[in-house]
């Protein structure tokens, strides 16, 4: 019996799922042909490239829905909330066990969403990833340990002040909702995190495929 796929596709890197195992690709890289043999494919997509599919009938592009059990979506159009936020968190709320909870998605965008206890979507923040905000000047960047105070050169002064600028929002806007939202679990997932996660100062667990495991569990539901 051949298997579902559950596929992510993001701005940069394209994952899938199935029978357990992950794989991915650059989303430029991607195509359709090297998924591997499969009854239908259930489809999270943000990405800006345009996928010829029209033939592929065992296709289901899967967008945030209004509800999710009792996760209930903020948005005023549901749907304009991006589907790999959505799954992220129909993720973190099945493993969050009805508290509280943080979901921080680390890669091109860098977004963080808030559910309270009883399953309502507070709202989000989205702000550039590691990446883009270096893309913002053509200066090389040094692979550090440790955020240093200052650099003794230009490359060293931009690794340093890029890496401040994304982990000292981070850190900030996590504990002025800790204060909010008080003994709240923190997931966090994405492409960028082995970059950042030796600067962020609060406990959190890493989850490397959430929206694939969201997608896993909204069609699961569905059934």
């Amino acid at each position: 019996m051949k298997s579902q796929i559950y596929l992510d596709i993001g701005n940069t890197i394209t994952k899938w799922k199935i029978n357990g195992e992950f794989s991915y690709l650059p989303t430029k890289d991607f195509e359709f042909e090297k998924l591997p043999d499969h009854s239908k494919i259930w489809i999270s997509d943000v990405s800006q490239r345009t996928i010829d599919i029209i033939k592929k009938l065992n296709v289901s592009f899967l967008d945030s829905q209004e509800k999710y059990k009792s996760l209930t979506n903020s948005y005023i159009e549901p749907e304009s909330l991006g589907s790999d936020r959505w799954f992220a968190m129909i993720a973190s709320y099945e493993y969050s066990q009805g508290s509280n909870f943080i979901v921080i998605d680390i890669g091109t965008a860098v977004t963080i969403d808030v559910v309270d206890a009883s399953g309502m979507h507070q709202g989000g923040v989205i702000m550039p990833g590691l990446h883009r905000i270096r893309q913002t000047f053509d200066f090389p960047v040094n692979k550090i340990e440790e955020i240093q105070m200052l650099g003794n050169s230009t490359q060293y002064a931009w690794t340093i002040g890029t890496l401040n600028l994304l982990v000292n929002s981070i850190n900030l806007k996590i504990n002025e909702l800790n204060i909010e939202f008080p003994n709240a679990r923190i997931f966090l997932s994405g492409g960028g995190y082995g970059e950042i996660k030796n600067f962020l100062n609060f406990t959190h667990e890493y989850h490397s495929n959430l929206v694939l495991d969201g997608l896993e569990f909204y069609v699961d539901n569905m059934r």
